[in-house]
């Protein structure tokens, strides 16, 4: 019965977090599904690897459906014994995206667990955790990845926090599936930002246990880290070894050209550029969006409603009433200093109230912790608007030059201010009634303070956008000035909601000091003002709307006349569609395209675009095989065109041009007669012959053809030089005559070369990457590991108890 007891308020508690995901994203229970951009997008890239893991059962690990040929190491490859991931899929139990929602509850309320939070409150918090706009928002936009690593994040923290307490087993226990489940999430950025909030909290323990010379205990803790951190990255290890492999064939590794698509040179030292690094930077002023939500106009795609200056405007242009209603449901409002911006990142009010009592009345040292850790990812947040610190992080901090939109920092803030608030929380009702008086009036006179000083600053704002010189161009003056004057009113009425928010949560604390309510009743009503204050703003963003029947996120593409066209040639070539500028993957759910949408494409294939390409080089597109481009006449009707110069999927050449360096390999592009002669960067292949006596007759055919698996049939009467419209990929793609193992070198750039004895071959290529079977192997010793670890961990502990 005690053990019943014990364990009821968290069960109540989990069944709530379902009952809340679900009736946040109700349609899942009609059979709905979300209809995420993002996961439009994947799902065009990754047609060709699902149907042929449907067909052959086995993974491919390559796709060509994409960016000419890529490995789908970040396209949901699936990885032998990947335990952990089937764990995951064990949490992650209820419908898309109600599981991703669930796991943020589920995760927080741990965290606040091992923070000695009682049940009550931590269910509260953990609700106010998972409904903080950007973490719902992400969720509507399809970044799933993203939400999966997030809602890790606070498990191992707890884990963290429970190792450095000397509570070792259950500590490590934590910290090794919950690290081991964060890293398989497989969003390294936000890993990342994870642990940079770990290092200021590792820093945090390590001066407190140096101070009372706690060596052995601070050994201990590093001992337990050290031994979770390296089985954790072990049962992960596949998809660790073949990402970090990858990251340097794709925009993520440095460049080797040394000058730029317009000819200057490229003196940038990151694998990214400092421009793409930080172009989405948060706005300094506007942080206050946190806790007030369209303080800068909330998003680019506001709803401004009928008593709104837009839709008087359009009403007296003469607008029919229902055109002008439409028109008004999604205006571009926001006008802060990012380029897009699908909703606020806003903590809510009442969170940031109890955040700042917390910082009054908390006696933990460790709210300090959490208090640095919201006030760095801030500052880190504005990106490019606060250089001084976010130059030095690009430049110095190792990997931090690996990550782009670096507001997206902001999630560590999301996750501390919740943590401050249910510490002030539970902090005010340990207090005495005098320090509960002092503590709500000094909380309640700093928040209202912000709300009148914003008030006050308002006629300081031009509320004007990036984009309304476009708009004033396009609509007139007056369209700009009623976008503003919307955008005024937007600004003064969330002031002004969240002034009653504080106005409210500070009414029921008063109430509860007065005894006019119980203390639990009091925590009641405030965790039901915190939860609705984000709810009803989260669903300006994401509701119901946004769920369409499966089917249409399952078959998200419908076949264009021109697709119905193409694909009467069932022979094997590429396509480019011009409109999707190498950045959709509508193509690729169809053809074998060199487009795609990808934040880690190939970048080789981006550099033929940007250098040759975007410059109307068609020889590039002949040596890729492009034998259609979808094209798009001025009435915005699309249409194909056939190519008859593609080369093919495979050709003899007669001559090699040697060169010595990547920027001589891109600037012979520039006249190559690719039929005819290859480029050999000889600093990086060797070849001896540079001249091959071309047979009129000599023939190579593509016999079969697997994502994963080419056959072709050669015939030449003399030693020659083929090329092949295909990726070079050196680490994995394996080149075989006649059964026998031979190398091949990168030729044009990008694609494959093979030199090929005289008479009839067969030659095949085989994708078998070395990094996969050497990962699985480390994966499943590891994960053999963390089961006699988990074993070993449960026999002491209840030995302990005995």
């Amino acid at each position: 019965m005690k053990i019943i007891n014990k364990f009821f308020p968290h069960a109540l508690a989990i069944l709530g977090f379902v009952f809340v995901s679900v009736l946040y994203f109700y349609p899942v229970l009609q059979g709905k599904q979300i209809f995420q951009s993002d996961i439009v997008q994947y799902t065009g890239m990754a047609k060709e690897q699902n149907d042929f893991r449907a067909t052959d059962h086995i993974e491919p690990y390559w796709t060509n459906s994409a960016f000419g040929g890529m490995p789908t190491y970040q396209l949901g490859a699936k990885y032998p014994h990947d335990y952990i991931g089937a764990l995951d899929d064990a949490l992650r139990f209820l419908p898309r995206p109600a599981d991703y929602l669930f796991l943020y509850f589920l995760g927080f309320y741990g965290l606040m667990l091992v923070l000695k939070v009682d049940p009550l409150k931590a269910f509260f918090g953990a609700l106010a955790f998972g409904l903080s706009t950007y973490l719902i928002i992400i969720l509507g936009v399809g970044h799933n990845a993203k939400a999966h690593a997030i809602a890790y994040m606070p498990l191992v923290i707890a884990g963290f926090i429970l190792v450095f307490q000397k509570k070792y087993i259950l500590g490590g226990l934590i910290t090794l599936f919950a690290t081991a489940l964060e890293i398989n999430a497989n969003h390294f950025q936000m890993t990342y930002y994870l642990l940079i909030f770990l290092l200021i909290l590792s820093v945090y323990f390590i001066y407190h246990q140096i101070k009372e010379k706690e060596y052995k205990s601070l050994l201990y803790s590093f001992g337990t880290l050290a031994i979770a951190g390296i089985f954790a990255l072990g049962a992960n290890a596949t998809n660790l070894l073949a990402t970090a492999e990858y990251a340097d064939f794709s925009t993520r590794g440095k460049s080797e050209l040394s000058f730029n698509p317009d000819g200057s040179k490229n003196s940038n030292s990151s694998a990214l550029t400092h421009d793409y690094i930080t172009e989405y930077s948060y706005g300094i002023t506007e942080s206050f969006n946190l806790i007030a939500p369209r303080l800068f106009g909330g998003s680019n795609n506001e709803a401004v409603g009928r008593n709104s200056n837009m839709f008087e405007f359009m009403i007296g242009q003469g607008v029919p009433e229902d055109q002008a209603v439409d028109f008004v449901s999604g205006m571009p409002t926001y006008w802060g200093d990012q380029p897009i911006v699908a909703a606020p990142a806003y903590i809510g009010v009442v969170v940031f109230f109890f955040g700042i009592l917390a910082l009054f009345i908390d006696k933990r040292k460790i709210k300090y912790v959490f208090l640095s850790g919201a006030v760095v990812a801030l500052i880190l947040s504005w990106g490019k608007n606060f250089p001084l610190l976010t130059d030095f992080f690009i430049d110095y901090v190792p990997m931090y030059n690996k990550f782009r939109a670096v507001s997206s920092i902001q999630v560590i803030l999301e996750l501390c201010f919740p943590v401050l608030a249910i510490m002030g929380l539970q902090s005010f009702f340990q207090l005495d009634k005098k320090l509960q008086w002092k503590a709500l009036y000094e909380t309640s006179i700093l928040g209202l303070g912000i709300i009148v000083i914003l008030f006050v600053s308002k006629s300081m704002f031009s509320f004007s956008g990036g984009n309304d010189a476009y708009f004033q161009q396009t609509y007139g003056p007056d369209f700009v000035n009623a976008l503003k004057q919307d955008r005024m009113s937007l600004y003064s009425a969330d002031l002004l909601r969240s002034g009653f928010f504080i106005l409210v949560t500070a009414g029921v604390l008063w109430m509860a000091i007065k005894d006019r309510f119980a203390q639990n009743t009091a925590i009641i009503i405030v965790g039901l003002l915190m939860v609705s204050d984000l709810f009803f703003v989260d669903k300006n963003y994401v509701s119901g709307k946004d769920f369409v029947s499966g089917r249409e996120v399952e078959v998200p593409f419908q076949e264009s006349p021109s697709d119905v066209e193409i694909l009467k040639d069932t022979s094997h070539y590429r396509v480019f569609e011009v409109s999707g500028n190498l950045s959709s993957a509508r193509a690729s759910y169809f053809h074998k395209s060199i487009g795609g949408y990808s934040a880690v494409k190939p970048r080789r294939m981006q550099q033929l675009f940007d250098y040759q390409i975007a410059n109307n080089n068609m020889e590039i597109l002949n040596m890729l095989d492009v034998k259609y481009v979808i094209q798009t006449n001025k009435e915005g009707k699309e249409f194909p065109t056939s190519n008859p110069n593609a080369n093919g999927n495979a050709w003899f050449v007669s001559q090699v041009q040697l060169v010595n360096s990547a920027d001589e390999e891109m600037k012979a592009l520039d006249s190559l007669d690719s039929k005819n002669v290859a480029v050999v960067n000889s600093k990086d292949f060797e070849i001896k012959n540079t001249a091959f006596a071309k047979d009129s007759s000599a023939s190579i055919t593509l016999e079969n053809y697997k994502p994963n698996y080419l056959k072709y049939v050669s015939n030449n009467s003399k030693e020659g030089l083929a090329v092949f419209s295909e990726m070079y990929y050196g680490k994995g793609w394996n080149a075989y005559i006649d059964g026998k193992s031979v190398s091949h070198i990168r030729v044009d750039y990008v694609l494959r070369g093979l030199q090929i004895p005289a008479g009839k071959h067969t030659i095949e290529f085989k994708f078998e990457p070395q990094v996969v079977k050497t990962g699985s192997t480390i994966t499943l010793i590891s994960s053999l590991g963390m089961l006699f670890l988990l074993i070993g961990g449960i026999y002491f502990e209840r030995k302990k108890k005995i």
